[in-house]
């Protein structure tokens, strides 16, 4: 068993409108590629931009609310997805562990009222915030999100989010995620992309027993400290290791944390392109070269860090529920 534990399914129209990449991703295509590799399960949630923003704001890269083809945040999005892993595609279906995903600022009595309709259809195993992009700030999940703080402490499931270190970054800061799952110890947190190799955050990891950090778009994150590129930690908080070998680094974090890293590749994430400031940003890898970098690392760190530990997260003791 591999379980893959951060994956994005369907279209994201921002990305595509504002004409960056990637911007799609069917689950299909997911596990045909995936499975090829040696992936057996996938954790999955949609991508980020939902039909409730104005859409029409997107092909300048804007972000703004109203107006949009949908009025709760992510109600479409979340149905469409759950779908397509129950009903259109069951036999992929089965292979998934399904999200969903939130905005915890918007509307989100009314995301909560749709969720629970959903549940009543379908299983659902997380919630997924990316609150980057939509730019809504991750410490209201403790104000007008804190409803789905409750929903995951009664449904006793977790919380996989998107995580920052770079100031600029407003919305997703790593030590707001974990001020969160210090505050709530009866709800699971996992920080995304591995904190951006900030060592007192991954270190805050480990002494919280309600914490994980998964390493989704590895490759491509460690190319960025390999350039002391701004999005990650820098040298004087850089968890330590050789940048330039992802292998190595997975490595050396799964003997660091042994039961709190999760591996994820992000897919279709794990490659990113746009447009910046007028400048063309293209970081590159590919599902192969994330699974490859796992592999390096020995039969036994990959069942830790892709099954063992995963399933804890999850508390999916039995692998049988995956059968």
């Amino acid at each position: 068993m591999i379980i893959d534990c951060h994956n994005h399914i369907g279209a994201d129209m921002l990305f595509y409108l504002h004409g960056d990449f990637p911007y799609a991703q069917q689950l299909v295509d997911m596990t045909q590629v995936g499975g090829s590799l040696g992936i057996t399960h996938w954790i999955v949630f949609p991508f980020v931009s939902y039909a409730a923003m104005d859409v029409t704001k997107f092909r300048s890269g804007e972000i703004g609310f109203g107006n949009g083809l949908e009025t709760v945040p992510y109600a479409f999005e979340n149905r469409r997805m759950l779908e397509e892993c129950y009903r259109l595609f069951p036999e992929e279906g089965r292979k998934t562990l399904p999200f969903v995903m939130v905005d915890p600022m918007r509307n989100t009595d009314a995301q909560a009222a749709e969720l629970i309709k959903l549940r009543a259809e379908y299983r659902i195993h997380g919630i997924k915030i990316q609150s980057t992009i939509i730019q809504a700030d991750i410490k209201r999940l403790a104000h007008e999100g804190r409803v789905f703080l409750d929903l995951a402490r009664e449904w006793d499931v977790p919380f996989i989010i998107h995580s920052s270190v770079i100031e600029s970054d407003l919305w997703a800061q790593a030590h707001d995620i974990l001020d969160l799952a210090e505050a709530n110890p009866d709800i699971r947190f996992c920080a995304a992309h591995s904190c951006r190799f900030d060592k007192e955050y991954l270190d805050r990891v480990q002494a919280l027993p309600n914490a994980w950090f998964d390493n989704s778009a590895h490759c491509i994150h460690c190319e960025g400290a390999a350039a002391d590129k701004p999005f990650i930690a820098p040298k004087s908080r850089r968890f330590d290791s050789d940048y330039s070998d992802p292998a190595r680094v997975i490595a050396d974090l799964a003997a660091a944390y042994p039961h709190k890293f999760l591996w994820g590749s992000d897919s279709p994430f794990y490659s990113y392109a746009a447009a910046i400031r007028g400048k063309v940003v293209k970081l590159f890898s590919t599902y192969e070269r994330e699974v490859v970098a796992l592999k390096a690392a020995g039969d036994e760190v990959v069942r830790r860090i892709a099954a063992t530990n995963t399933l804890n997260y999850l508390k999916l003791p039995d692998e049988s529920i995956l059968s």
